[in-house]
């Protein structure tokens, strides 16, 4: 009689989801309602500045990661999360990632979430929308690292679906999806052309567009490359380097220039 196989170990699934309602107040916001499950937490500080973490540590595949932020008619606030967002190595299904706003009458949501770390075998698929009353605005943040340079790693194996996407009034103004694999990692110049890190910012506001003769001047961190266009009361910054910290730099000088008052206190440890 043949021995039975032993059976495969289950290996475990995270899943997370933190939703934040803020209200109108004398400091931009101030909380009606917080729901956090799983590994997804939620913090509020003075601004109103939320900070988003996951107590997972990061992402495998399987793993399941919402966020939600909802401000009410003229509220003003910043989001961002706690670390970087790691994405290690996948067994081949897909770690997902669901961030949906809205933002009322009014009102202006900065989403400055810090970088997203993808390691050698990652397989994430995120999903970021953002949806704008008629005169709300917004300035939205994605910053990608392939692996730690210090640490020397190397990428050869990834798969990233990405795709961000900004509605007003229902209707879409930016829609921006991106599709990294292993093939892309390897190929010419009209990809990443070496790039290890690469990010987009997007501002979606009145008059947004005649800010970029004054963001392609402060384009001059050494070992990044990059533009910035403006139209339809639209500003997009695109940027890649060879390495996440130079990057990291040059976003924290343009957001120092795009928005009032400090980068948020995570941002600056």
């Amino acid at each position: 009689m043949s021995a039975c196989p032993a059976p495969s170990p289950t290996q475990e699934r995270s899943f997370g989801a933190a939703h934040v309602t803020l209200l109108s107040g004398s400091d931009g916001g101030r909380l009606d309602r917080l729901h956090q499950q799983g590994s997804a937490k939620a913090f509020l500080h003075p601004g109103p500045e939320i900070v988003l973490l996951n107590t997972s540590g990061g992402l495998t595949g399987g793993d399941r990661l919402s966020y939600r932020l909802d401000l009410a008619a003229g509220c003003r606030a910043t989001g961002t999360t706690q670390t970087a967002e790691r994405a290690y190595r996948s067994t081949g299904t897909a770690a997902r990632v669901t961030v949906h706003h809205r933002v009322a009458s009014g009102a202006h949501l900065d989403w400055l979430p810090q970088e997203t770390l993808l390691f050698d075998g990652s397989h994430l698929a995120r999903e970021t929308t953002m949806d704008l009353a008629t005169d709300a605005s917004c300035l939205m943040l994605e910053t990608v690292v392939l692996g730690r340079a210090a640490m020397g790693e190397t990428v050869t194996r990834t798969t990233l679906r990405d795709t961000r996407r900004i509605t007003r009034a229902g209707r879409p103004v930016l829609v921006e999806p991106l599709h990294l694999s292993t093939g892309a990692l390897t190929a010419g110049p009209a990809i990443l052309n070496g790039a290890r890190a690469f990010a987009t910012l997007a501002l979606v506001a009145q008059g947004a567009e005649d800010a970029a003769p004054r963001m392609r001047a402060l384009l001059d961190e050494p070992g990044v490359t990059g533009g910035a266009s403006g139209f339809d009361g639209k500003l997009m910054i695109r940027l890649m380097a060879g390495d996440g910290w130079p990057l990291r730099r040059q976003i924290m000088r343009l957001l120092l220039a795009l928005r009032p008052g400090p980068l948020p206190r995570v941002w600056q440890n």
